[in-house]
């Protein structure tokens, strides 16, 4: 083969694919011309690899094959629009259709909670064996550790930390998912435990009502996150026991690309609570103004997963890519 004149007899159709690949509208004769001339790319890459391989030239066919290939097949970018339908669409979806595992794990964590901290305020043998009696006080007191936690630190870097911890937490839970599940329960007990010594301990030295004014503020939307992603992560544990109608590798990916959808959603709700508990649990606002911010921004939340997420899924999303995003995939029996 001689490449000079190779190059030369069809150096006019490169230039031409490499226009029409470049435009972002296309008539339907240009469309046509498009796929032809990629066509005829492809051939020529394939006949130059073969004969006579000059680096260059099969260097600058493979670039231009590639462009035209992704003109031709309509490779979709993101946009912005894809962001406004994650989070009025694809987000509230997937927490309304994942709400038969979070409302039962929430529902279930506060009165286990409770119940723990009503142990521990009515049995003094067990806060000693917690700790000494000093340091319970000292953690109890007015201006003690629980009272501190929140003002030690300038508001902006405790967000941060906070965010950072409780968003360390969710992943947790979203990844552990696929162990079976099992670590998520895991993660659940510690923190229930956690709050139960927390509300038992405060109870006992009779400060329950202002712990309370701390925690309630920021906590109810801390703590619904982490139980929306605790419920995902169960739900991802028992997609691998029980795939349903689907093939499991397919059921896993489906779930798993809803969950790994799910973790940023979660990120901007803890991110919203963190700036809750660095500047309004600690702020010089009465205790029921504060309770009354945090029960507002729990009550939009559940709004918003309830009622918006239920309109979503009535349409058929499930928190999934879409379905053009999405491979094809044969049917099975249910």
């Amino acid at each position: 083969m001689d490449l000079d004149v190779f190059v030369t007899a069809h150096q006019a159709e490169w230039h031409r694919l490499e226009v029409l690949s470049k435009r972002r509208r296309l008539s339907g004769e240009e469309a046509d011309e498009l796929v032809t001339l990629y066509q005829r790319a492809t051939s020529h890459l394939a006949q130059i690899q073969s004969a006579a391989p000059d680096p260059t030239l099969v260097g600058r066919l493979t670039t231009l094959v590639a462009r035209a290939r992704s003109a031709v097949t309509g490779a979709r970018t993101a946009s912005w629009r894809d962001a406004v339908r994650y989070f009025t669409v694809s987000f509230p979806a997937a927490l309304y259709r994942s709400r038969r595992w979070w409302i039962p794990i929430a529902v279930l964590s506060i009165l286990f909670s409770a119940l723990i901290g009503w142990w521990i305020a009515a049995h003094p043998e067990i806060r000693d064996s917690l700790a000494a009696p000093d340091q319970i006080r000292e953690m109890t007191k007015p201006g003690g550790q629980y009272e501190t936690y929140y003002s030690d630190h300038p508001a902006s870097s405790f967000a941060a930390q906070v965010w950072t911890n409780n968003a360390w937490v969710a992943a947790q839970c979203l990844i552990f998912g696929v162990l079976l599940g099992l670590p998520v329960i895991w993660v659940l007990i510690s923190n229930v435990m956690n709050l139960g010594v927390a509300l038992g301990l405060m109870s006992s030295a009779g400060r329950l009502d202002f712990f309370l004014g701390l925690l309630l503020p920021h906590g109810l939307l801390e703590l619904t996150a982490v139980f929306v992603a605790a419920g995902l992560g169960l739900r991802l544990g028992w997609t691998v026991i029980d795939p349903g109608p689907r093939p499991r590798a397919t059921a896993l990916a489906e779930e798993g690309r809803s969950v790994i959808g799910m973790a940023i959603g979660l990120t901007v709700v803890l991110f919203v609570s963190g700036l809750l508990e660095a500047f309004v649990t600690p702020s010089g606002l009465p205790t029921w103004a504060r309770i009354g911010i945090g029960a507002l921004a729990e009550l939009l939340f559940l709004l918003y997963a309830l009622v918006l997420g239920r309109r979503a899924a009535a349409t058929g999303d499930a928190g999934d890519l879409e379905s053009a995003d999405r491979a094809d995939l044969n049917p099975v029996a249910a």
